[in-house]
């Protein structure tokens, strides 16, 4: 089973808001999750996201693949390199 972290759209139409996932790769955006690691929101003034290091952490030494956006997210929030 191959695991990534994504991001789960929430939020109205063209309010987008985004919760942190761990879900496996086969599942739909939106669908079914394993856990929830923190929350993205891009309509703030700067960004607001905020995430559980810890459990990031452990996730991406159990082997998670994030995604190109969450990769993008952990590195600007030093969580990896």
């Amino acid at each position: 089973m191959a695991v990534k972290i994504r991001l789960k759209r929430m939020g109205q139409k063209k309010a987008p808001f985004y919760r942190v996932i761990v879900a496996d790769s086969r599942s739909p955006r939106d669908g079914k999750f394993i856990a929830e690691i923190g929350t993205y929101d891009p309509t703030q003034e700067p960004s607001a996201f905020n995430v559980d290091e810890e459990a990031a952490k452990k996730w991406l030494a159990d082997g998670a693949q994030p995604t190109e956006t969450i990769n993008r997210l952990f590195k600007k929030a030093g969580i990896v390199k």
